[in-house]
């Protein structure tokens, strides 16, 4: 396989962690990044300084697209910037037939799910969005049981999401606070989900009912120390009467923002990592108007229909997950970040339940690397191609993403209107 030769949009360190960094340390023989594109060439700089072998690679703003293009001469676009840039990049390199490689959300409406997928109907390239869950061990293992048939068909799905007051409030602390930038958390985050249960019982999305609230984060937060906008951690003066801060500061730490969950550059003060922007802006912050708690159902066209419920302010993170079929039960649970949870936690396994039978409890090998040992696989899926040896397909398609985007709009815009929400009104299929 010749080295395919990738260009990024959106220098994020999302970017770099999960894409950049692998290409240049672990797959240069089968990658190559020749350019950089992003709206702060402070980004580009600290990617450059991050990897030395992208020192010469060239940086491109945002209206440099097609400059970019017909420069370094990409065969891969690479989408990683703010959710709501992905569909104009990646119509874009469409029309210039080039492969994309999106981060979810694929975008941010279902109007934009549809451009994409008109756009790819007329052009040679083809869109991978990187559902990287799909990979983790438990949930391929999950995947291969309902296709041996050890559940029968799948009628119902319960699946109940947890995110813990370090997680969750890392996005009311950036950009993903802004539905217009992230499309709602029901979007950013459950697409995640949502596309994990479509992957799982191979049924397609047709109706949502929902309901949501903003119930921790915003300004009539209980925990609110004080009604003022345009706070940040590192330099608020009632920091030490934020249940959120202290929660995961000390007192001798005060003034300290971590860098890990809030988007920052890891290793770069936060005051430093952008231009004219922090990623540790107030949770408490007027401007905050999306939901931080949903339960919905959903309705597919094989007749299975899912529970789900989501929750960013938890006291520990994680899920459960049943699924029912004609012959039988998978359960399973997993708590994420154990260092996070304030109890100690199992290894989590697959309990299988047959309709008429004993119990069975699997337990999976376990994988190193991001995602429950999942982003290692992705990334040897993506840089050197598909595995030849699997007999099923994991890797999503822009139908895939479209379908994740539309069922998290249809929950936010049920949970607004009151009203269910029919798949084929939003992505007009």
């Amino acid at each position: 396989m010749s080295v395919r030769r990738w260009a990024v949009c959106g220098v994020s360190n999302r970017a770099m962690s999960m894409f950049i960094g692998p290409m240049t340390q672990v797959f240069p023989a089968y990658a190559e990044v020749v350019g950089l594109l992003d709206v702060d060439p402070r980004r580009v700089e600290i990617c450059r300084d991050r990897f030395p072998g992208l020192r010469d690679v060239p940086g491109y703003g945002p209206e440099d697209f097609d400059r970019m293009v017909d420069e370094v001469k990409p065969d891969v676009i690479l989408v990683t910037g703010r959710d709501y840039t992905h569909a104009e990049y990646i119509v874009k390199a469409l029309a210039r037939d080039l492969d994309v490689v999106t981060e979810k959300p694929m975008a941010t409406t279902a109007a934009d799910c549809r451009r994409i997928l008109d756009a790819e109907a007329g052009s040679r390239g083809r869109v991978v969005v990187t559902f990287n869950y799909r990979y983790a061990p438990i949930h391929r293992r999950i995947k291969e049981m309902i296709l041996e048939g050890r559940i029968g068909r799948v009628t119902s799905v319960d699946l109940n999401w947890y995110i813990d007051t370090y997680h969750g409030s890392s996005y009311f602390q950036r950009w993903n606070r802004m539905r217009e930038f992230s499309g709602g958390l029901s979007i950013h985050k459950s697409s995640h989900h949502f596309d994990l249960v479509q992957w799982w019982i191979d049924q397609r999305p047709t109706e949502v009912f929902a309901f949501g609230a903003l119930n921790y984060y915003g300004p009539d937060s209980e925990y609110n120390p004080e009604r003022r906008d345009g706070r940040f951690c590192g330099t608020c003066d009632v920091r030490d009467r934020c249940a959120y801060y202290t929660r995961w500061h000390t007192r001798s730490q005060q003034g300290q923002v971590r860098d890990d969950h809030i988007g920052a550059i890891k290793g770069i003060p936060i005051d430093q990592a952008y231009t004219g922007y922090r990623a540790d802006m107030c949770i408490f912050d007027s401007e905050i108007r999306i939901e931080d708690t949903y339960i919905a159902t959903v309705r597919y066209d094989k007749g299975a229909l899912l529970s789900y419920s989501i929750n960013f302010s938890l006291p520990f993170e994680g899920y459960r997950l049943a699924i029912n079929g004609t012959k039988g039960r998978i359960e399973t649970q997993e708590f994420h970040a154990p260092s996070r949870v304030p109890f100690p936690t199992p290894v989590q396994t697959i309990d299988y339940f047959p309709l008429f039978g004993a119990k069975e409890t699997i337990h999976v090998v376990q994988r190193e690397g991001g995602h429950g040992g999942g982003d290692p696989v992705l990334q040897e899926d993506l840089f050197m191609g598909v595995d030849p040896h699997r007999p099923y397909t994991i890797l999503s398609g822009s139908r895939d993403g479209a379908y994740a985007v539309a069922t998290g709009e249809a929950v936010w815009r049920s949970a607004k209107s009151g009203q269910p929400v029919a798949i084929a009104d939003l992505l007009g299929l």
